[in-house]
């Protein structure tokens, strides 16, 4: 349970980064709120991959390499299904953007992103090599 609710620490604060960079790209920039979307998940992913390596799963000491090829992999479906959601949320059910955003990435976070990181990006930390 610890680590489930540091984990959403973690995801909150990447969150907090994904939608402040959507909101500036779309409202300022004048993105398209898919690629202001887009834009805001690759940075919120990069953020969280550091936190969870280093606070949420203490993997710093574990290969960061093996973790960070493990993390792209589920942060590639992470972004396709959040893309895709957002896209479906926006165009076919006429959702302002930013709730499509948070609903779409509330699904994916609990039913995706905690279970994959968990058991497969930071899973077995101390019998990694280095």
């Amino acid at each position: 349970m610890k680590t489930f609710l540091k984990a959403n620490i973690a995801s909150l604060t990447a969150s907090f980064c994904d939608y402040l960079v959507t909101f500036v790209l779309k409202q300022f920039l004048h993105f398209d709120p898919v690629y202001a979307s887009i834009t805001g998940t690759v940075i919120g992913g990069i953020i969280n991959f550091w936190i969870c390596r280093q606070w949420v799963f203490e993997a710093a000491g574990a290969g960061a390499v093996q973790q960070g090829k493990r993390y792209l992999i589920t942060w590639t479906g992470n972004l396709l299904l959040n893309s895709l959601g957002v896209f479906l949320l926006i165009r076919f059910a006429g959702m302002f953007y930013l709730l499509a955003k948070l609903l779409t990435s509330l699904t994916v976070a609990v039913a995706y992103n905690y279970p994959l990181q968990k058991n497969y990006v930071f899973k077995n930390i101390n019998n990694e090599t280095q």
